[in-house]
């Protein structure tokens, strides 16, 4: 069986068909450009609910069994903007140089990424990614932390994921 990727959506509006979800789109066609490993995709729009959130985090980790889960939004510093503290509150290990690897690489682009609050954690053999809710800097956030991604699921015994050379570059020591 192919190992499933969670993507998560969280936008109040897109969630209720104010919008189309651009995000998690984007992100499924990253993964797509990057893996050679086949996968299925779990892929949710719900709005910006910590108990939503916190829910769907669990049902793609236990449930549907995903390797790893991004999420898109809800990382800002706005009350609604609840995704790091669903994260955290599912979560058994934080991994904050995501996080921090995240804010560095937008920093290159925008003054305004030392207010995004995106981070990673794992649930059991799932990683999870908080990405921010733009398809710009999803690309420029997932591509900076991808390359450590298939090594790391590899540490936590999850589904071996392998990239196309030519457009992403993982790292694993030898």
């Amino acid at each position: 069986m192919p190992p499933k990727i969670g993507v998560l959506n969280i936008s109040d509006r897109a969630s209720a068909g104010v919008y189309e979800d651009i995000p998690g789109k984007a992100c499924v066609a990253l993964l797509r450009e990057w893996l050679t490993t086949e996968f299925e995709v779990d892929y949710r729009v719900i709005p910006d609910e910590q108990p939503v959130i916190e829910a769907e985090l669990r049902r793609m980790a236990d449930e549907s069994g995903c390797c790893l889960v991004v999420t898109t939004g809800g990382t800002g510093p706005a009350d609604r903007d609840v995704t790091p503290e669903a994260t955290a509150a599912v979560c058994g290990k934080m991994l904050p140089g995501f996080g921090e690897l995240m804010r560095a690489t937008s920093l290159k682009y925008v003054p305004t990424a030392i207010l995004s609050r995106q981070t990673a954690g794992l649930r059991g053999r799932t990683l999870i990614v908080n990405l921010p809710g733009r398809p710009k800097a999803i690309r420029e956030n997932l591509e900076a932390v991808f390359p450590a991604i298939p090594y790391c699921l590899d540490l936590i015994g999850a589904a071996r994921l392998e990239t196309n050379e030519a457009a992403m570059k993982a790292f694993r020591p030898k």
